[in-house]
């Protein structure tokens, strides 16, 4: 085919052609970035919907393991209040041996020693006084010192119910003597 059309006739078509292939091209680059922007869109949305039910699984688990968690917590506290308590209980009935010691040498009169001490703690159930029963026994060089430490032993506060067998009184020096006594809580 032979184009007789003036050279600027040409040039015109030419130009349409082009401009129409340029058209074409952005309209198909529009629709490709309109559809990928739809498509970037559609995946944002699936991705916020996944990320929201997580949140609401996590929120649910989270919530059971609180529950669990400070139910444990809260047993392994009470566990550990009830030790505490029993043992403060056990140690307000523990007899201060330091403290009994004192106050058993403490009554002692010069001149008299002791030879044995048993001391035999008593169970305490409800609101008994005493808690231990003490026996001793020593020497007295008269029976005035062991007179003395009678009265020393009824007169400390801490110790009841003291009691001397009448063996302690028949001879008037050298003194194997016996005692016992009961402690106060």
């Amino acid at each position: 085919m032979i184009n007789l059309l003036p050279a600027q006739q040409k040039e015109e078509i030419l130009q349409e052609k082009r401009w129409k292939l340029t058209l074409i091209a952005g309209i198909i680059i529009l629709a490709f970035l309109i559809c990928l922007v739809l498509m970037l869109f559609s995946i944002e949305i699936y991705i916020s919907g996944q990320i929201e039910a997580q949140k609401v699984f996590l929120e649910i688990k989270e919530k059971e393991f609180e529950s669990t968690g400070v139910q444990n917590l809260e047993k392994e506290l009470n566990l550990a209040n009830q030790t505490v308590l029993k043992l403060g209980s056990f140690y307000q009935r523990e007899l201060n041996l330091t403290e009994i010691l004192e106050r058993v040498s403490g009554t002692l009169p010069p001149g008299t020693y002791l030879t044995t001490l048993s001391l035999t703690p008593l169970t305490v159930t409800g609101k008994e006084e005493f808690v231990a029963q003490v026996s001793l026994s020593g020497f007295a060089p008269t029976r005035e010192i062991l007179l003395e430490l009678k009265e020393n032993l009824e007169q400390e506060k801490l110790f009841s119910e003291t009691y001397f067998p009448p063996s302690n009184w028949v001879k008037p020096t050298d003194i194997d003597f016996s005692v016992s006594f009961k402690i106060r809580q």
